[in-house]
Order: structure tokens, then C-alpha cells, then sequence
């Protein structure tokens, strides 16, 4: 997820299993700063991204 703030302003699925891999989200992270580029002109606070693992009800976690 990227934000600018508060704001959410994008959230991207990702491959679990490839979050650990080297650039794997680094390329998403630039992607989503030149395709929000203008946006991120115009805010005073830079972008801040967030790795997370959607948990549902249906889809509980796992206690390792």
C-alpha cells in the first residue's frame, strides 16, 4: 500500500511468497512513484509504503 499521509492512495496484491525476494517490492514501490509521480510533487511528505497480510474471518492466521 502507498500513502501520502494519511491517505491511501494505492494498494497493489503482492506474492506472499515472494515479498522476501531481493526487488521484488522495490519494483512496485517505483512504479508506484512514477505513475503517482505528479501527486507526490505536490505533497510536502514523501510516500510511505506498507507490507501487510490481509486477514479475514474466513482465512484466520496462523500461529507459527
Amino acid at each position: 500500500m502507498m500513502y501520502i499521509g494519511n491517505d491511501l492512495i494505492e494498494a497493489i496484491p503482492l506474492e506472499e511468497a515472494r515479498i522476501p525476494k531481493p526487488g521484488y517490492v522495490g519494483q512496485f514501490k517505483r512504479n508506484l512513484k512514477i505513475k503517482h509521480r505528479d501527486l507526490i510533487r505536490k505533497c510536502k511528505n514523501p510516500p510511505e509504503f506498507l507490507v501487510t497480510i490481509p486477514v479475514t474471518q474466513n482465512n484466520p492466521p496462523t500461529n507459527p
